[in-house]
């Protein structure tokens, strides 16, 4: 509500890290849906989450060839109500590029696994790219850490826009209209089953082995006693 660039405006590139989920006026203040940066998507922000006040902020200020790379809390990629209205508002405008999730533990006094999220004005398709770099971190004390070849690995598969199973999903718009406009990377890219997989045939056959040996077990108990009782 209080923009520092009007005449530095419009940029070619924009790095933002905004605070999470602060209050803000929102529909309180009558002017607000009038102002340039947010009339477009024709619904503010919720007062308590001003996050993608943040984001059309930043998209206002965008040069009609940038591109804006802002942290994003992840709630917002998914809420319904007046975020999902201006989802659908950057979405059906083509101005989201990639969302990048982020492994939890990144920065310091939060865990939370924050996003990224990519804009453009001037996408030369209408698809979206999803990359799930959740694991693409190392372990530094109790935070993690994005190391060189990690942000390569994050940065070449943004440059390529290739699909990689368990790390990259390119959407198009129909998919994400199909998923209504959830913009969660766990929505279109599939985690990978990490869990033991289980030889059904092996697992029954041992099953059988071990009721046989219980019925020997018992049968041989069985004559024991008899022969207990028959001596007495």
């Amino acid at each position: 509500t209080k923009p520092q660039h009007w005449d530095d405006e419009p940029f070619e590139l924009i790095v933002s890290n905004p605070p999470y989920s602060i209050h803000w006026a929102g529909n309180d203040d009558a002017t607000l849906i009038n102002d340039p940066r947010y009339s477009p998507a024709g619904v503010l922000a919720p007062k308590s989450k001003a996050d993608l006040a943040f984001i059309m902020h930043s998209l206002a200020w965008l040069a009609p060839s940038g591109t804006a790379a802002i942290v994003c809390f992840p709630g917002i990629m998914y809420r319904g109500g007046a975020e999902k209205k201006i989802r659908q508002y950057l979405v059906d405008n083509n101005f989201i590029d990639c969302i990048i999730q982020l492994p939890s533990n990144l920065f310091f006094g939060t865990s939370i696994a924050t996003c990224i999220m990519v804009m453009k004005r001037g996408k030369s398709d209408n698809k979206t790219l999803f990359i799930d770099a959740s694991k693409e971190c190392v372990k530094v004390t109790n935070n993690n850490r994005l190391s060189d070849d990690n942000i390569k690995n994050i940065v070449d598969e943004y440059t390529s826009r290739a699909e990689v199973k368990y790390f990259a999903h390119l959407a198009s718009f129909d998919d994400i209209k199909e998923q209504d406009y959830n913009l969660s990377v766990s929505t279109y890219v599939e985690a990978e089953d990490t869990h033991e997989k289980v030889d059904i045939v092996k697992l029954n056959a041992e099953i059988e082995e071990i009721v046989m040996r219980e019925d020997e077990l018992r049968e041989a108990i069985r004559n024991i006693v008899e022969e207990i009782e028959a001596s007495k």
